[in-house]
């Protein structure tokens, strides 16, 4: 199993499949918008479009689990997000990303790097690199801006 076998839901509601990113570097976040860190995505928009053109994607994946901090519809995250942040890096449908119901793909995420029993995640804004052969190469913590993730970004492009 690699990062190319998931597909995942997009806001509208449409079947992506992650092979569709193959040969790209991938930051996987998954967010909220109305959590402390939800300014983040206006770092996460700086990077896109500094490194889109290069071959990176970001994909955002909102996340209710955390006190409740992404109550919204997909529709209503995706305009929150779009005029607030002016986003434009794909969103996907909310997941959950611990516990039983965990979405499969953060269940690989947390196994690749977070151990044998893939570490829970703490936060939203929690981001793992992926980089263009589909390996998991980092996690960093919700505090870890994206600003800092530009050298990281910019070895594997």
């Amino acid at each position: 199993m690699n990062i190319y076998d998931f597909t995942m839901k997009d806001a509208a509601g449409v079947d992506v499949s992650l092979s569709d990113y193959r040969g790209k570097v991938l930051l996987i976040v998954n967010t909220a918008t109305g959590c402390g860190f939800t300014p983040q995505y206006e770092g996460l928009q700086d990077l896109y479009e500094k490194y889109q053109a290069k071959g990176l994607e970001i994909l955002d994946f909102p996340c209710n689990q955390f006190l409740v901090q992404a109550p919204g519809t997909e529709e209503e995250i995706v305009d929150f997000c779009q005029s607030r942040y002016g986003v434009t890096f794909r969103q996907f449908a909310k997941i959950k990303v611990n516990g039983k119901e965990a979405a499969p793909l953060y269940r690989y995420l947390k196994k690749e790097q977070g151990g044998v029993l893939g570490a829970r995640i703490k936060w939203n804004f929690t981001k793992f690199l992926v980089n263009r052969e589909g390996a998991v190469v980092a996690r960093f913590a919700p505090t870890v801006s994206p600003e800092k993730l530009d050298e990281h970004i910019k070895a594997l492009l």
